[in-house]
C-alpha cells in the first residue's frame, strides 16, 4: 500500500496542504513524501506500462495483470481512508499519481481514473456503512472494479436529463433505459447508476444506486472501437426491467444530480492529471528524438523551429500542472474547488492535445506511425477534451463561478 511506502501522513506532512493554498502558487518542487510517491509510480509507469501500452492500444487487450498491480500498489483507492482498504492519502497524491501512470499508459490511466474518481468517490462519501462493506472495501483490494453510469445515448452534456428510470415496486428498484459511454464497462462488477424516480422534479427527480455485475435485466452493449485509450473498455449499460434492492439506493432520493455534479467536480482533477502525463509523454518522446536526430548537421533540437515548439510545449503542461495542483490544494483544504478543476481539466486536456500535435511535427513522418508512440499521445489526448464534461462545458462552469464572485 502506498500508505506504507510513503511512511508519513502526507496530510499531516504536506506544506502545501498545512499552510495556505495560495502556497501554490510559489511550489518550487513537491513535498518530500509526494515525491517519493512520483518516483514509485514512475517506476511502475517505465518498467511495466510503457512497454506494453503500444501493444495494448493495438489488440484492444484491457490491461487485466497491470491493474491488479495498481491495486497492490494502493493505486486504485488511493483517497479512501486505510480501514477500508484504502492508501488513505490526498487529492495531491492521487494528481501526482495519477499523471505518472498515464505517462506510462493513458489506458491505465483512466481505467484507475474511473475506480478512484467516479466509483469509490461517491460511495466514500454517500454509502451508508453497511453499504461501504459491500460496496467499498472489496474495490479498494482488487477483488472487484468499479464503473460510472452518467451519460445516456440522448442528454450528451445535459446530465439532468436522465431518461433512465427507476420504479420502486415490492421493496425493488426496477431500472430500465440505457447508459452510454460507459469506461470499465466490460470489466466492473458494480456501477453507481443515475436514474430518474421522480420525473416532475427534473434534475432534482435524479437518484443514485448501486447495481452490481452482472445481474438479470442488466445487459452490455457492443465495445466501441475508439480513436484512443483503446485498452480500456467502454460500451452501454441496458437496463431492461432490472431489478435490485431497496437498500441500494446510494445517498437520499432525489440526491442523485448533486451526487453526479460533486464526484465529477474531483473527476475533474483526475482526468486533468492524466492529461498531464499524456503530454508529459509527448514532450519526453518530442525531445529524446530532436537530440538524436541529426539534421544540416546537428540535433535538430538546435534549430529555433524545433526549440520553440519545445518550448511552448513544455510552458503549457507545466502550467497546467500547477492548476491541478492548486485545484487538489483547494479540495485538500476543504475549499470548494469546482472552478479550479474545471480551469485544471480545461488547460491540461488541451495542453495534452497541443503537446501530442506539436510532437508529431517535431518528428515528422516518424510521428505518423506506430513505431513511435507519438501518434498514440496524440490519439489518448484527444479523449479528455470530452469526457467528465467537455473543454466547452468547463468554460461555462468556470464563466458561472467567476460571475458569481463579483456580486
Amino acid at each position: 500500500m502506498l500508505s506504507r511506502v510513503v511512511t508519513t501522513s502526507l496530510t499531516r506532512a504536506s506544506p502545501l496542504i498545512c499552510g495556505s493554498v495560495r502556497n501554490v502558487a510559489h511550489l518550487a518542487e513537491l513535498p518530500e513524501e509526494h515525491e517519493m510517491l512520483k518516483q514509485t509510480c514512475r517506476s511502475f509507469a517505465n518498467e511495466v506500462l510503457a512497454p506494453n501500452a503500444g501493444d495494448w492500444d493495438k489488440n484492444h487487450t484491457f490491461p487485466a495483470e497491470a491493474v491488479q498491480q495498481l491495486f497492490s500498489l494502493g493505486l486504485m483507492a488511493v483517497e479512501v481512508p486505510e480501514e477500508y482498504g484504502g492508501s488513505g492519502l490526498d487529492a495531491l497524491a492521487y494528481a501526482v499519481a495519477l499523471e505518472e501512470i498515464s505517462r506510462g499508459c493513458a489506458s491505465a490511466g483512466v481505467i484507475m481514473s474511473v475506480n478512484n474518481s467516479l466509483y469509490c468517490s461517491p460511495v466514500m462519501k454517500h454509502a451508508t456503512d453497511e453499504q461501504k462493506q459491500q460496496w467499498l472495501a472489496p474495490f479498494t483490494t482488487g477483488e472487484n472494479l468499479g464503473c460510472f453510469a452518467l451519460s445516456e445515448p440522448g442528454n450528451g452534456s445535459d446530465a439532468g436529463a436522465a431518461a433512465t428510470t427507476a420504479t420502486l415496486k415490492d421493496g425493488q428498484w426496477i431500472l430500465n433505459g440505457t447508459k452510454s459511454w460507459i469506461t470499465n464497462g466490460y470489466e466492473s462488477d458494480a456501477s453507481v447508476v443515475f436514474a430518474t424516480t421522480n420525473k416532475e422534479l427534473k434534475h432534482k427527480g435524479i437518484s443514485a444506486f448501486l447495481v452490481p455485475k452482472p445481474t438479470e435485466g442488466l445487459s452490455l452493449g457492443k465495445k466501441e472501437d475508439k480513436l484512443g485509450i483503446r485498452a480500456s473498455s467502454t460500451c452501454n449499460l441496458i437496463f431492461e426491467d432490472c431489478a435490485i434492492p431497496e437498500a441500494n439506493l446510494l445517498g437520499q432520493q432525489g440526491e442523485g444530480f448533486k451526487i453526479a455534479m460533486g464526484t465529477l467536480d474531483g473527476g475533474r482533477i483526475g482526468i486533468a492529471a492524466q492529461a498531464l502525463g499524456i503530454g508529459q509523454a509527448a514532450i519526453d518522446c518530442a525531445v529524446h528524438y530532436s537530440k538524436d536526430r541529426k539534421s544540416m548537421g546537428q540535433p535538430i533540437a538546435n534549430h529555433q523551429a524545433i526549440s520553440m515548439k519545445l518550448a511552448d510545449m513544455a510552458s503549457r503542461v507545466d502550467a497546467a500542472r500547477l492548476l491541478t495542483y492548486r485545484a487538489a490544494a483547494y479540495k485538500d483544504a476543504g475549499k470548494n474547488f469546482t472552478k479550479e478543476a474545471a480551469m485544471a481539466k480545461l488547460v491540461a486536456s488541451e495542453a495534452a492535445t497541443y503537446a501530442a500535435h506539436q510532437a508529431i511535427q517535431v518528428l515528422g513522418g516518424m510521428g505518423y506511425v506506430s513505431d513511435m508512440p507519438t501518434e498514440r499521445h496524440y490519439r489518448d489526448a484527444r479523449i479528455t477534451e470530452i469526457y467528465e464534461g467537455t473543454s466547452e462545458i468547463q468554460r461555462l462552469v468556470i464563466a458561472g463561478r467567476l460571475l458569481k464572485e463579483y456580486e
